[in-house]
């Protein structure tokens, strides 16, 4: 009985002991008087941390002595304070978070595939997020990536709209883009899917600049565009409405509707969005044909979360898109009694899964994932019709498609970080690609099974606070089963091949201003259909195809990058300076070659064939300064060459025509050696913001398809100017219901081609250029979000 007295004192005193040794910190963090819910707040160099509520309290115990304690939010900077924790004397700690206007403390996954500051990793991130989209007034992706260094995005057809994104002046095909940093994105996908994702999907877009392949699989040698879709954060909805007059007279209207619920406990929550969109075919030159699509898109998407417990997150994510599109003339007709039509009806899903699983100290992560892409297409490319001559309504009626895409990929990720902060990831990953791609009357098909299996492994080594590198690669195993065919010519691509992808990338801190990032990445690209192939466009009233060429071989890529990256506070005043060089070596790449009219029916037959190989150097140039977080300035600039190291035949001639030759080039066409972007904005009241955003096209090379005979001639494009001004007027009719009104102009100085082809023999590529000339809009923005 005296021994179970005494255990029952000592544990007692233990209890008191430690109640008495434990510190209560709370506080409340805010910014400009307006609290900062789910902020976080601990401990520097520890693993203690908690996250403030809705109304930006907080609260958390911790022993005695000195602690540097930090609080960070999105869209913040950091805040730190030094607190000596003395026995028996609860405090309290408040912080007031500044606006982070550069985006500095931005937090971001595309770098490492884990979570890390954008000023730590070890290579240049750069975001996009909702405000740029909002001042540049965009409605779509394919809108707003033109804002960032040595990304330009370009349309291609005037009939159907076809865009792709360059990333260091390589094309479309080269970028690897991913949906919540899962590799769906399609190569059909490619062809108009930067058009069918809405903005009001997005949260950011993280944009990586030269090779990932050791992270992201092949198609990462131009970099990677990551879209991250929106996540429930708190509850809430709002409907956004946007009327835009193109030219002042062609109307485009859009609505969205976004709501979130989150559990006040913050273990579940989910966001729904729906899109609507209405645009009118515009005719630039009056000729009858349009220059800008018909477009419908009617979207419906969801992300969910549940956190079963503190250490485990289960997340899913579901977006369905109806796109319908439409160029050419007679838009009233249907497509096969006109004299050029494209119409692509799309009805695709996004959808996908995932399970994240953490140790207590968040030194283990597990990552288990996967996502699936279906796209169903009906397509005609054609026209001649109306019955002008039983050969022509035959042509005609034979130029309807049916294309059935699949995407699909599984995998799992782990990463572990050490005591000394060492970080280790490896990963496995599955990918499936099938695309069925037929139109019966031109017996055309693709016929094209990808499949890929990779494993990963990289090491972030951080023996000082000055420097860190990352050593990584990737291996893969791809195979590509795939038939072709186009009138009666047949190809087919049997390839079985296994790659080692390596990355090294280095950071080193000068200074805590400046910082020198370095890195080296090796690339691939397997031979098979990517979007430009599964692309039709009409010249001299006829289709143009490309068909894979005979043993075609692998292309691959070494990318080098250096930067300098200098920020500094002037007092209040943010700075940043980037200065980035790139160079990208090409081995067998992938070229297109016209060979001129040589199908039975007079279509053009255009070969995807091997060079000899090519590079791209050059740099990009970013300044950002933000005197205060009312006012913000940025401007960027690259400049660079785009070069075939031996010359590379663009058309081919057939020997038919007298006097026709090949056309020669030696540098990659559509790549302006000068491009940039302005982006600035200034918070003029409570009510008031005025945006101005832009964007520099520099002269470039053009092909131009002759109609008559199919021969092609180099053009030298103008330079263009893009500015769009944006006013806003915000207020409250009361704390939970915002109203917010705005209105401006895109493409202000109209600077817009002038020489577009005209009539139903016109050659549809030749389109360079802002994607629309000037442009009004209004817009009414309302709800508690």
């Amino acid at each position: 009985m005296k021994h179970l007295i005494l255990l029952i004192f000592s544990i007692l005193c233990f209890n008191f002991n430690a109640q008495n040794t434990t510190i209560k910190i709370s506080g409340k963090v805010s910014a400009n008087g307006i609290p900062v819910a789910f902020a976080s707040i601990y401990v520097k160099g520890g693993a203690t941390g908690v996250s403030t509520d809705e109304n930006g309290h907080y609260e958390m115990s911790l022993s005695p002595g000195k602690i540097i304690l930090i609080a960070q939010s999105q869209g913040y900077r950091s805040s730190e304070q030094s607190v000596k924790l003395t026995k028996g004397q609860n405090q309290i700690v408040n912080f007031s978070l500044v606006e982070d206007a550069l985006g500095l403390n931005q937090i971001v996954i595309s770098a490492t595939r884990n979570r890390i500051r954008k000023k730590e990793a070890p290579v240049i991130v750069k975001v996009l997020s909702p405000k740029l989209f909002k001042a540049t007034q965009s409605l779509s992706l394919a809108d707003g990536l033109n804002y960032q260094p040595g990304v330009r995005v370009e349309t291609n057809c005037q009939n159907c709209g076809f865009t792709q994104v360059r990333l260091n002046g390589l094309e479309g095909q080269y970028t690897q883009i991913l949906v919540n940093s899962r590799p769906v994105f399609s190569a059909l996908n490619g062809v108009y899917g930067l058009e069918q994702i809405p903005v009001s999907l997005i949260d950011r877009v993280e944009v990586v600049r030269s090779g990932g392949s050791a992270l992201f699989g092949s198609n990462a040698i131009a970099g990677t565009i990551n879209v991250i879709t929106k996540e429930p954060i708190n509850s809430g909805w709002e409907v956004n409405s946007t009327l835009a007059l193109i030219d002042g007279s062609t109307a485009d209207r859009n609505v969205n509707i976004n709501a979130s619920v989150v559990s006040e406990d913050l273990s579940t929550g989910i966001t729904v969005y729906g899109i609507f969109r209405d645009r009118d075919a515009f005719d630039a030159n009056n000729d009858g044909f349009s220059e800008i699509t018909v477009l419908k898109n009617n979207s419906l998407g969801a992300k969910a979360f549940l956190r079963p417990n503190d250490n485990s997150k289960i997340g899913f994510d579901f977006t369905g898109i109806r796109e319908y599109r439409r160029g050419g003339n007679k838009l009233d007709l249907a497509p096969q009694f006109t004299d050029i039509t494209e119409e692509l009806d799309h009805n695709t899903i996004f959808s996908g899964l995932d399970y994240n699983l953490f140790n207590d100290e968040r030194t283990n992560n597990l990552s288990v994932y996967t996502s699936i892409q279906h796209t169903d297409r009906d397509s005609y490319y054609g026209g001649l019709g109306g019955g002008r001559t039983p050969a022509d309504s035959i042509a005609a009626n034979s130029a309807f498609g049916k294309t059935k895409d699949v995407a699909f990929v599984a995998g799992a990720k782990f990463s572990h970080e050490f005591s000394n902060k060492d970080i280790i990831t490896s990963g496995i990953e599955y990918q499936v690609n099938d695309t069925d791609d037929a139109i019966i009357g031109y017996n055309r098909v693709v016929d094209q099974k990808v499949n890929s299996f990779g494993l990963y492994s990289q090491y972030e080594w951080k023996p000082s606070d000055k420097f860190s590198a990352l050593i990584g690669a990737r291996l893969d195993n791809v195979k590509v089963d795939g038939f072709y065919t186009i009138q009666d010519i047949a190809r087919t691509s049997d390839v079985s091949e296994t790659v080692l992808s390596p990355r090294l990338t280095i950071l080193y801190n000068f200074t805590k201003s400046l910082q020198f990032r370095g890195g080296y990445a090796r690339g691939f690209r397997a031979p098979q259909a990517f979007n430009e192939d599964l692309h039709i466009s009409s010249v001299g009233g006829e289709q143009q195809f490309v068909i894979l060429s005979n043993d075609l071989e692998s292309e691959f890529s070494n990318a080098y990058t250096a930067s300098l990256d200098f920020t500094k506070d002037f007092n209040k005043t943010q700075t940043n300076l980037l200065v980035e060089g790139f160079y990208t070596s090409l081995k067998n790449p992938f070229t297109i070659v016209s060979t001129g009219s040589s199908l039975p029916n007079g279509s053009i037959l255009e070969e995807s064939r091997n060079g000899s190989g090519a590079y791209v150097a050059g740099a990009n140039i970013e300044m950002s300064i933000s005197p205060n977080p009312d006012l913000f300035f940025q401007v960027g600039a690259t400049i660079q060459k785009s070069i075939y190291k031996e010359d590379q035949v663009l058309f081919e001639a057939d020997g038919s025509t007298p006097g026709e030759t090949n056309v020669i080039i030696d540098e990659f066409v559509r790549a302006p050696n000068v491009y940039g972007f302005v982006n600035s904005y200034w918070q003029m009241s409570k009510a008031f913001k005025f945006d101005v955003t832009g964007s520099y096209t520099g002269t470039m090379t053009v092909p131009h398809v002759i109609s008559d005979s199919g021969f092609i001639t180099l053009e030298k494009s103008e330079s263009f100017f893009d500015i769009t001004t944006k006013l806003t007027y915000h207020f409250d009719l009361k704390d939970t219901f915002h109203v917010e009104l705005s209105g401006g102009a895109q493409n202000l100085f109209n600077s817009y081609q002038s020489d577009f082809d005209t009539g139903p023999g016109r050659d549809s590529d030749y389109i360079y250029g802002p994607n629309r000339p000037r442009t009004l809009f209004v817009g009414l923005k309302f709800g508690d979000l």
